[in-house]
This record gives C-alpha cells, structure tokens and sequence, in this order.
C-alpha cells in the first residue's frame, strides 16, 4: 500500500517546459552515456577489415582527391606558401567532426526506437553520446593533421610558410561551435525523420550540398572574387566560418574575425535551442508514429 508521506527519488512524466535540459539527471545517467560511447567506438568497427584505421583513411584519401580536382586541375590557389593538401585536410578535419555529429544524431529515435520504448532515461543521452563518440574520432584526425602539419612547416623541402597564430587559443571554442551546431540540426531532423521518412536520403544529398557551401576545399576569398553576387550564401554559413577560422589559427590563411565568430556563436545557439525543443516534444509520443 502507498502511503501519503511517500518520497519519490523520480517521477516520469511529460515535460511541461518549452526548452527543457535538465544537467543534473544527465549529470545522474552520465555512467549511460559513457556506456553509449563505448558502445559506438566498438560496434561502428567491430568485425571490418582495417578497423580504426578509417579514421586515418578517409581524410587523407579525400584530401588527396580535393588536391588533385580542386587545386592540380581546377588550379583553385590555397594562400601563399601553404601547401594545397595541408589546407585541404585543415578544411576536411574541421568538417568531419560537424558531419558526423550531424548524421549520426539524425536518427536517434529510429534506431534507438527499441530501447526508447522499454526503458525510461533522457532521452538526449543519445546523441550527446554521438557527439561524445565523434570527438574521440576528431581527436585522432586532429593528430594526423598534426603530424602532415609538422612535416611540412619543419621537413619539406622548400619548407612551407605555414604557421599557427595567437587565435589558437579559441580552438576549444570551435570545437565546441561544431559539435552543438551538428547536435542542434541532427535533433531537428531525428524528429522530423519520425514522421517523415524519406528524410535519411536527403540527410545524405544536403550534406553533401552543403559540404560544397562550406569553403572546405576552397579558400572564402576564392569565392568572393568569383562569384560575388552569391558569395553571402557561403559567406554566412556558419560552417563556413567555423572552417576558415579553423584555417586561420592552424595555418594563417583564411577569413576570421570575431564578429563572424560572435555571429556563428548565436546561430548556433539558436539551433541548438530550436533542436532541444522539438526534440523534447517530439519523444512524447514518437512511439506511436515511428
């Protein structure tokens, strides 16, 4: 029998609240989420032929690939003294993070749809998981970056006239930029995918598109000399922003500045708010549409 004087450690019940992000029961599940992202570094590679070497692989091949197209063949310039594949893999380093956070925060509720409706915990667990799993990835691509960098700047010959500049203080700051800005929008399509299915395969073709309108494998101030009347549209993508800072700190070459930074900071913001609210509503009752 329940008394009146009972004390209830949780109650599970619809969230009332618009925006609704509750730190300290994230903060009680944290051992969960340490579990999902060992979980998603063991399983995405679990049973595959070079295993964690994909880390390495896939930006390398790739910035080969844009330096030969996009440098060698169209003769797209990088900036004086840096080499094309060294400005290709800054580019390409800074916008895997964003992707795959991106992608693979974009499905929550349909691949975790069995486990969601079994047991009760925040739900919003899952994709910081994903953002937490994908910073370890970013970690590794950082030092291979790393490694390209201090071999061009100290062994090449001639000897590259690349350098980092006092702004690479932010870096964290832009780290942080990526992985809310990929978390916002993954949470506003997770939710949409739940009613609308045939989303997963624009989730793939728009971030390729926006991939080429992120300035990853071509300089800012390329694009404003040629095409001038729409360079805003990549100008103002925070993406874009967040990668020729990325450029500028590591390298010295790029657009940056603090007003830009201070712009890319609200956006994001402002989409990772708008991600959580519908995120929040949409786990009331995306049992019964999924």
């Amino acid at each position: 029998m329940s008394t009146k004087n009972e004390n209830w450690l949780y109650t599970i019940s619809a969230k009332q609240a618009l925006i609704s992000f509750n730190f300290k029961e994230v903060w009680n599940y944290r051992d969960l989420l340490f579990l999902f992202v060992k979980r998603n570094i063991i399983t995405v590679y679990k049973q595959t032929v070079l295993g964690p070497l994909w880390y390495f692989i896939q930006p390398l091949f790739t910035s080969i690939i844009f330096t030969l197209i996009f440098n060698n063949m169209a003769s797209i310039p990088t900036g004086e003294g840096v080499p094309s594949f060294l400005f290709n893999l800054a580019g390409i380093t800074s916008w895997n993070y964003f992707k795959e956070c991106l992608t693979g925060t974009s499905d929550t509720f349909a691949q975790n749809q069995g486990i969601f409706g079994k047991v009760y915990f925040p739900r919003v667990i899952v994709p910081l998981s994903t953002v937490v799993t994908n910073l370890f990835k970013f970690g590794i691509q950082l030092l291979v970056f790393i490694g390209f960098y201090i071999y061009y700047a100290f062994f090449s010959d001639p000897v590259s006239n690349v350098a980092p500049t006092k702004a690479i203080i932010f870096l964290p700051i832009l780290v942080i930029l990526m992985g809310l800005l990929g978390l916002g929008l993954g949470m506003i399509i997770s939710s949409m995918t739940t009613k609308y299915r045939d989303l997963k395969v624009l989730v793939v073709f728009g971030v390729q598109l926006l991939m080429y309108g992120s300035a990853v494998m071509y300089p800012l101030s390329y694009f404003k000399q040629k095409l001038p009347d729409i360079s805003w549209i990549v100008e103002y993508n925070p993406m874009t922003i967040i990668i020729e800072a990325f450029r500028y700190m590591t390298l010295g070459v790029g657009d940056y500045s603090l007003l830009k930074i201070m712009y890319a900071i609200v956006i994001t913001i402002i989409l990772f708010l708008l991600g959580l609210v519908i995120f929040n509503k949409t786990e009331k009752s995306f049992i019964d549409t999924i």
